[in-house]
């Protein structure tokens, strides 16, 4: 059996926290590290990837990551965002995820709330286009909480165990 990577890319920490949620519901050989520090995927059987929604989309960092999946990598995908969990905008990123890592074989996703940084939603509250999405992110402000992080690893050992030994 190979092992599985977590990777992640997170900048106020929230995609962090749900990628150690992840990594810590993970049986067998794993590992769990920051994009910048991942250099191959070739050692894994399975790698779960995480990334925060920025500007309703994936973030460059997260573009150049999922680009570079080999094709046929078994691949389960992750976001954090402000918006209410369900809404178009988070949904959106989750399906452009997708057509980036066209080539992997993509078996699941998970997302959930996470708090914004109070610089970044300032900054995005004067612009009134994002008017709807800075009132939503308003209320993420404590999130990723417990539920999230539970919820986090129930998809993983559900990914895991189905991929490992039901068959994906």
């Amino acid at each position: 059996m190979k092992k599985t990577l977590v990777a992640y890319f997170s900048q106020t920490g929230n995609t962090r926290a749900v990628a150690e949620a992840i990594f810590e519901a993970l049986h067998g050989e794993k590992d769990i590290r920051p994009i910048d520090e991942t250099l191959s995927l070739e050692d894994y059987g399975l790698v779960f990837f995480g990334f925060p929604v920025q500007s309703h989309s994936v973030p460059y960092k997260a573009e150049v990551f999922l680009r570079r999946v080999p094709a046929g990598q078994a691949l389960a995908l992750f976001c954090t965002h402000g918006s209410l969990h369900g809404h178009h905008l988070s949904q959106e990123a989750l399906e452009y995820a997708l057509v980036l890592a066209g080539k992997a074989k993509v078996l699941g996703s998970f997302d959930c709330r996470g708090k914004l940084s109070m610089k970044a939603l300032d900054f995005l509250s004067k612009s009134p286009e994002h008017q709807e999405w800075t009132d939503m992110a308003a209320s993420a402000a404590t999130h990723p909480d417990d539920k999230d992080l539970h919820e986090a690893r129930e998809f993983a050992l559900k990914i895991w165990t189905t991929h490992f030994h039901g068959g994906y």
